[in-house]
């Protein structure tokens, strides 16, 4: 007797990403609480030493209506087992926060940033009608944009010495680059671009306010973690050959790369 087996899912349940103090995001997707279990069990048995008890932010946004108490507390209660520390919700909603009151746990609405337009404005889902100029009024001609003041530019920043374990470096709204080497355990974060001249051993996070464009480059690729726009990869997940080797990092239609430059 032949057994017809059902087609795998190998859609997520819930996108994890990094976010800019390292603390991971985890938008729910798909409300279904042992697969969101199930999949953060299985990050953290991948790369303990990353996500064993890591801070997590759950992130109701992605969902058309939010779980109630009981099923919200099951996810919380599973996250914890499964090795992570839910520490807040991702503000969405007046009905976020007062689910956030249940639960017991507190709101936090920058974390939001990556996955909406700058202000929390939606999507336009159509053009908006366009004003028409009449004889009595013609239109007037747009103001040329305001050239930027030189004091307004932030120069990349750069740090000349070491990065060392247990330390955190971050450019705020500009480029960083890393003359030396960033040692195991310490945490390098830029809203734009990072530039290693020497060794990546701990974690990198480019574009940390969800700039996609951000890239990340390094003379010899040993890191613990690498993340553009919350996109992010451990070292279980990189291929050997390109490990030790000068690498670039960038996203690619929200698919993280990683690349060797010859």
């Amino acid at each position: 007797m032949s057994v017809t087996r059902a087609p795998m899912d190998y859609e997520q349940a819930g996108e994890l990403k990094i976010g800019q103090v390292g603390i991971a995001n985890l938008r729910i997707r798909t409300l279904d609480v042992d697969q969101l279990i199930r999949e953060m069990r299985e990050r953290v048995e991948r790369a303990p030493k990353l996500f064993g008890r890591a801070a997590v932010i759950v992130d109701f946004g992605g969902l058309s209506r939010l779980p109630d108490a009981d099923t919200a507390r099951a996810l919380i209660d599973g996250l914890r087992g499964a090795g992570v520390i839910p520490v807040a919700l991702a503000y969405g909603t007046r009905d976020t926060e007062t689910l956030a009151e249940q639960l017991g746990l507190p709101l936090l609405a920058k974390f939001r940033a990556q996955y909406e337009p700058v202000g929390g404005a939606s999507a336009p889902t159509a053009s908006a009608p366009r004003p028409v100029a009449s004889d009595a009024a013609p239109a007037k001609a747009a103001p040329a944009p305001a050239v930027p003041k030189a004091a307004d530019i932030k120069p990349g920043l750069v740090q000349k010495t070491p990065v060392r374990s247990g330390q955190q470096l971050y450019a705020e709204n500009r480029d960083l680059t890393v003359l030396s080497t960033v040692g195991a355990g310490a945490e390098v974060i830029s809203d734009g671009s990072i530039h290693v001249y020497g060794a990546l051993r701990g974690r990198a996070l480019a574009g940390a306010r969800g700039n996609a464009d951000a890239r990340i480059f390094c003379r010899e690729f040993h890191a613990e973690l690498v993340a553009v726009a919350g996109h992010y990869k451990v070292m279980e997940e990189v291929p050997k050959e390109l490990r030790g080797k000068a690498v670039q990092i960038w996203l690619d239609q929200d698919q993280l790369k990683i690349a060797a430059q010859d």
